[in-house]
């Protein structure tokens, strides 16, 4: 429930609760059926005393908007909603009969608490904090910009001029060889991978994810109806023999990677491993979906080269986002593959929504094509090497042999297992009671026990007290 109850009215905090909830009630907003929240969470939430909801809760269902059932808590009424007499659309069942699942609920839970957190600690949003975008940059790289007279739709795979932009880029900075008839302009890393599991594989296909990796966080593997198998992930990446076990046991259709300061562990494919793994696909005729987002984040000046850059066979879908370099909210993605994939996948998406806008793919086109670009990249890697430097120390310092974790050598995280025993969501909850947010390893797919810290997120000042935050609360659980 995004809302929060005014302090300064005068009208009773219990009366502003139930009169939220009425209004939520009556707007079809909780339709009937809806699970409300525990008296306990919902008074957590609003940071009320807990009778007070009970006095909103026994208030609701004596007008009849609510049903209360011991042990199965308090739903909207199914039977007479409210004093509302006329007929209504069930759309609960419209909505938890759709295929496309809805986002955990733990991980919901994280992105409501970070919209109130305020002075709070964000260690858990897996992007840049505004501090690190190149707003004065992308300003001035404006100036002279003039815009196309014809704002028409542009071509299903996107501006032209910007995938021209992106085969000089991905040739200059990754040794990726292709053109722009090859290029699938989208907006973000993430469409890329809803029109790869929707348009390319089928309900029921198996496919090879890492463990653990954000793809458990995203309910589009599942919504398409994917059998996931994981291929485990050690400091020097997957194992690509298991890759070739889990096709024979599994008959695996589809190969997902995040080979360069894995997301979350932060781990790097070794060469010799992503040779295997082209070696592999080959011969096994699986293709490698490859996303990429990390892969100019080094703080070493060794550059890591894409699978992508091996595969002469096109066995390879890359995935590049400007996202984690530029800003998340620029959303400019790519994806490179054969024509023929990347024609259907533009087709796909041509009928979804008839193309991107113009205006973020010309702001991006300029951008890179300008030295304020390698400027911006450069203070960016030195600046995630201060902070994952000042998280590292702090660390060390402050929770010592309660965590292990391995220091990244690029990318925006760092992945601890704590060394004792304990829930997830416990300690999820206890941290946004504290105003600190991390992400929990289950939601990667992992068991509870292990937290990934973004220290993109914080500058380097307030690194050192969110982590005394975090010992805090790791102490009192």
């Amino acid at each position: 429930m995004e809302w929060i109850v005014d302090r300064q009215s005068n009208k009773p905090l219990y009366q502003q609760v139930f009169d939220f909830i009425e209004q939520k009630i009556s707007y079809g907003e909780f339709p009937p059926g809806t699970l409300l929240p525990s008296e306990r969470k919902l008074a957590e939430r609003l940071n009320v005393n807990r009778m007070t909801i009970v006095h909103v809760y026994d208030k609701l269902h004596s007008v009849g908007l609510v049903e209360r059932k011991r042990g199965s808590g308090t739903r909207v009424s199914t039977h007479k909603w409210g004093v509302l007499s006329k007929g209504f659309t069930n759309w609960r069942r419209y909505v938890e009969g759709s295929t496309f699942l809805p986002t955990y609920p733990l991980i919901k839970r994280i992105r409501e608490a970070a919209k109130q957190l305020g002075n709070g600690y964000d260690l858990a949003s897996g992007e840049l904090s505004s501090d690190l975008f190149p707003s004065q940059l992308l300003q001035s790289s404006l100036v002279d910009e003039s815009f196309p007279n014809d704002l028409s739709y542009e071509h299903p795979q996107g501006h032209l001029g910007l995938r021209e932009t992106l085969s000089a880029y991905v040739k200059t900075h990754y040794n990726i060889k292709t053109t722009s008839s090859s290029i699938l302009i989208t907006s973000g890393a993430q469409q890329a991978l809803y029109l790869i599991t929707q348009c390319l594989l089928s309900p029921g296909d198996a496919v090879a994810i890492e463990s653990p990796s954000y793809c458990y966080s995203l309910p589009l593997f599942q919504s398409a109806g994917l059998r996931i198998f994981g291929l485990p992930v050690g400091p020097n990446g997957i194992n690509p023999q298991d890759i070739e076990d889990l096709y024979h046991k599994h008959q695996i259709r589809m190969v997902f990677l995040n080979p360069t300061y894995q997301n979350p562990t932060g781990t790097v494919l070794t060469d010799t491993r992503r040779k295997e793994v082209i070696e592999i696909a080959e011969r096994l005729g699986i293709p490698i979906v490859e996303d990429d987002p990390f892969g100019l984040l080094s703080f070493k000046e060794e550059k890591h080269s894409p699978i992508k850059s091996f595969d002469h066979n096109g066995n390879v879908l890359y995935i590049g986002s400007l996202s984690k370099v530029v800003a998340s909210s620029l959303r400019i993605g790519w994806l490179i593959g054969p024509q023929s994939v990347i024609s259907r996948l533009a087709d796909a998406r041509q009928q979804m929504d008839f193309g991107l806008s113009i205006f973020p793919q010309l702001i991006a086109n300029k951008f890179l094509q300008s030295a304020d670009y390698t400027t911006h990249r450069k203070a960016l890697t030195h600046e995630l090497l201060d902070r994952r430097n000042a998280m590292i120390s702090a660390l060390h310092e402050i929770l010592g042999d309660k965590v292990n974790f391995i220091a990244p050598n690029g990318g925006l995280h760092i992945w601890c297992k704590i060394n004792r025993k304990i829930s997830d969501e416990k300690l999820v909850e206890e941290g946004i009671k504290n105003n600190i947010l991390f992400m929990p390893g289950s939601v990667y797919g992992f068991p509870d026990g292990y937290v990934r810290f973004t220290y993109a997120r914080l500058e380097k000042k307030h690194i050192k007290d969110a982590v005394l935050q975090f010992s805090d609360i790791l102490s009192h659980i």
